[in-house]
């Protein structure tokens, strides 16, 4: 009974292309819910309604804005064990991950597998339409690119996993065991490699473009410490990224939904979860949910004092170092990326009609997430969760910078091209940051740490600090270093590096062997 159910259900992953386009205006369209395989791909217009449901996958877990709850697998966030979104995430922080944990960690394993099942139900239909082989193949070349960022999440998760290269029609063809993750790593670059072939060289505009899976791939070879060959893939972006990508003019734009729709903000987003009010917003059932009502009106996720004391002073000196510092006004005269990220004690938040705006209950941490929340829908409540509709961003020009600098340092060590690139992304407009000392950070080793540093302060709450100490090889290093604010030490042992299969993947796909300490 269990396989006959987790086959339907991957097999209705192909079939219901419910409509979700990351096209802003395409979200408004709604075809049916479900096509026949017997009718539809007979147009242009059928293969793009598939593809809207392909790109429809992004929207759910942690492929969509609920990818934020990855930081409270870290040291940059406390999860509230209440969180009915993502159950056990908490547990998953404390010593608590087994192969029957269930909720989040579950997700994490099938959600990339039915957009996986998405795609390659697209892929085994598409030729079936009249459409001319160069648009077919762009069409293509964005789903591989989903694929990609599907299995990418999943080998960095779980490592060794299944590889579906085709769309799968009977449980036998389910039942496989798992690739290397080497394999797995292989299979992601095939795809992007035909993505960077096939996709459009211009701006992003919501699809998949060249430089999207040029900078996936980018994070990908990073991952696998390839510096010698991210370097170049990451210098031809930086050398080609006139008149497409450029840093944001207004960080705090980047993450509300009226900066994402402004040419002046949106220019360093380079692939994005999209959503659009009323229809498309985060979650509006079972119960009103998004952004705004889970991290301010629920604090479903908390910062940590540990992230916040990680923003130096505005001159470029850490806290306790520098003579800006007061100890009576702790958070005054700071990175200014501290403020847009994290509402700081004594703050005052109001909305456009001066109505004060306060969580209902005191963090336990002390901290409130400020990236994201539109105050101009405030308060937060079911009627105003309809309007909730900010993009998740997976990739932005600020990481193409920070990934040269890092893959750069790590190939040959410093050079003015290194400090350069980190420099762009403090010295922004409206962050202005000081120059990286060049004397201080002159070894490899200290500006390793350095950049280790801005990516934290830079990325926070967009889902990239789990994988980050995870390839860093740090995470059993430093997240024992902290406590819940129940006085909970935090766990991450050594087997953590990879989760566990998860107990009901194993039940329906006997060839599937648990992952080495979780046996």
């Amino acid at each position: 009974m269990h396989n006959q159910h987790k086959l339907s259900v991957l097999l209705a992953a192909g079939l219901l292309l419910g409509i979700a386009s990351c096209k802003k205006d395409f979200l408004d369209k709604n075809p049916p819910n479900s096509v026949s395989s017997e009718i539809f791909w007979a147009s242009e217009s059928d293969v793009q309604t598939g593809l809207a449901g392909v790109y429809s996958r992004l929207q759910q877990n942690f492929l969509g804005y609920e990818r934020v709850y990855l930081e409270g697998l870290t040291d940059n966030a406390y999860l509230d064990p209440g969180n009915g979104n993502q159950s056990n995430m908490q547990v998953m922080t404390t010593g608590g991950i087994n192969a029957g944990l269930t909720g989040a960690m579950t997700n994490m394993y099938s959600t990339p597998y039915r957009a996986i099942s998405s795609v390659n139900y697209f892929l085994a239909n598409v030729d079936r339409a009249p459409v001319s082989e160069a648009n077919k193949n762009v069409y293509k070349a964005e789903v591989r690119f989903i694929r990609a960022l599907a299995y990418f999440d999943l080998v960095q998760a779980f490592g060794p996993v299944p590889i579906y290269r085709t769309y799968f029609k009977t449980l036998d063809e389910y039942k496989i065991p798992k690739s290397t993750a080497a394999e797995v790593y292989a299979f992601i670059e095939e795809d992007l490699d035909f993505a960077i072939a096939n996709l459009p060289d211009i701006k992003y505009n919501g699809h998949a473009v060249k430089g999207s899976a040029q900078g996936l791939k980018a994070r990908v070879l990073v991952t696998q410490k390839k510096w010698d060959q991210a370097v170049p893939l990451l210098q031809d972006i930086i050398n080609n990224a006139a008149g497409k990508f450029s840093l944001s003019n207004n960080y705090a734009a980047l993450f509300r939904s009226s900066g994402q729709t402004n040419p002046a903000v949106n220019s360093e987003i380079m692939f994005s979860t999209q959503y659009l009010a009323p229809s498309n917003v985060h979650r509006t059932s079972p119960g009103a949910a998004g952004m705004n009502i889970e991290f301010v009106r629920d604090l479903l996720i908390q910062p940590y004092k540990d992230l916040v004391d990680d923003y130096q002073m505005k001159d470029g000196l850490p806290a306790n170092e520098s003579p800006l510092f007061n100890p009576a006004s702790p958070y005054a005269n700071r990175d200014p990326r501290l403020d847009l990220t994290i509402k700081l004690p004594g703050e005052v938040w109001r909305n456009p009609a001066g109505t004060v705006i306060a969580p209902p209950a005191e963090p336990a941490t002390g901290f409130v997430l400020e990236k994201y929340i539109d105050l101009s829908i405030a308060p937060f409540t079911a009627a105003t969760a309809t309007a909730t509709d900010v993009d998740l961003i997976h990739l932005r020009y600020a990481d193409i910078l920070l990934m040269y600098a890092e893959a750069k340092n790590e190939l040959s060590g410093p050079d003015g091209t290194v400090y350069d690139a980190i420099d762009q992304v403090r010295g922004r407009p409206g962050i202005n940051m000081p120059p990286v000392d060049r004397a201080r950070y002159d070894t490899k080793e200290e500006l390793r740490e350095f950049i280790r540093h801005e990516r934290r302060v830079e990325f926070a709450f967009e889902g990239q600090r789990y994988n980050d100490l995870k390839r860093w090889n740090i995470a059993h290093v430093k997240l024992p270093t902290l406590k819940t604010p129940g006085n909970t030490v935090l766990v991450f042992e050594i087997r953590n590096y990879l989760l566990p299969l998860p107990s009901s993947e194993l039940l329906n796909n006997p060839q599937l062997e648990q992952n080495p300490d979780y046996r």
